[in-house]
């Protein structure tokens, strides 16, 4: 395993590395960090993939953003570019989880012919959120430090965990997510509730999977399969008993994810030759 802080996009930046082979590209959610891969990047690592997590600015371990804390995920996207080409992570698959999975979604109209594929989570690439809205996130905002808003954090979390994880793997989940930093997280969400990246899914160039909890209360399943639908060949999937994390949810998730990536190379490989 490599640890390592880079400058990209003007912030001094962690980013973790394990194995080696195709580069896999790993995306937290909202507020979070490269923490939430903890449980993948070992197995994945171990089936043969360089595997990429890093903390986006101003989460986790990474300084914070050089203009403040991001509200346009198109910012998060510019800086996955950057990285990628600091690293020299030739055709990467992406993989990402809410925030992420939107992030994914704009790697993939923005640059798809620089990727192998794309697995974007619980995001469809457009503003429609449940219960989200700019102005209530605004008044977040001006509240941010109560304390009442990591119980927030934690009890949201646990509302959003499926239904078939084990209630001691929801807690811990839960009890991992409290630790973000509020303002960063509000602005996340500002970024969530206000990118659409719609229109330009018909024209995604890369293999693309789209994946979202059957549980999941952020998202309408059948608005992420519609989104599938606009994107040339797109695969969906929906997972019974999983909620919002599906890689800190599902036991043996690199597995799961190694058969998705698979399928994806195996179907670029198909189209270009």
């Amino acid at each position: 395993m490599r640890a390592q802080y880079i400058e990209v996009g003007g912030t001094r930046s962690f980013v973790l590395e394990e194995g080696d082979g195709p580069p896999v590209l790993c995306l937290h959610t909202a507020g979070q960090n490269g923490v939430q891969w903890r449980d993948v990047q070992s197995g994945l690592a171990a089936q043969g993939y360089r595997v990429v997590v890093p903390d986006l600015p101003g989460h986790g371990r990474s300084e914070p953003a050089a203009g403040g804390p991001v509200r346009d995920l198109g910012v998060y996207a510019a800086w996955c570019e950057e990285l990628i080409d600091r690293l020299g992570l030739e055709r990467p698959f992406v993989v990402g989880c809410s925030i992420g999975g939107a992030i994914t979604l704009q790697l993939a109209v923005r640059c798809g012919d620089r990727l192998v594929g794309a697995v974007a989570m619980a995001a469809h690439g457009g503003t429609d959120s449940p219960g989200l809205t700019v102005r209530g996130l605004e008044r977040e905002l001006v509240d941010a430090s109560a304390p009442s808003r990591s119980d927030r954090t934690y009890f949201g979390t646990l509302a959003v965990v499926g239904s078939r994880v084990p209630a001691a793997r929801a807690e811990l989940i839960a009890r991992m997510h409290r630790r973000e930093d509020p303002e960063v997280s509000s602005s996340d969400l500002i970024g969530w509730t206000t990118h659409d990246v719609r229109d330009g899914l018909p024209g995604v160039t890369c293999p693309t999977h789209l994946v979202v909890g059957a549980d999941d209360l952020w998202l309408d399943p059948a608005e992420v399969r519609r989104t599938a639908d606009r994107i040339p060949d797109a695969r969906y999937t929906l997972l019974e008993g999983i909620g919002h994390y599906p890689m800190e949810e599902l036991d043996g998730f690199a597995g799961t994810l190694d058969g998705w990536l698979r399928e994806l190379a195996g179907h670029r490989s198909a189209v270009t030759s």
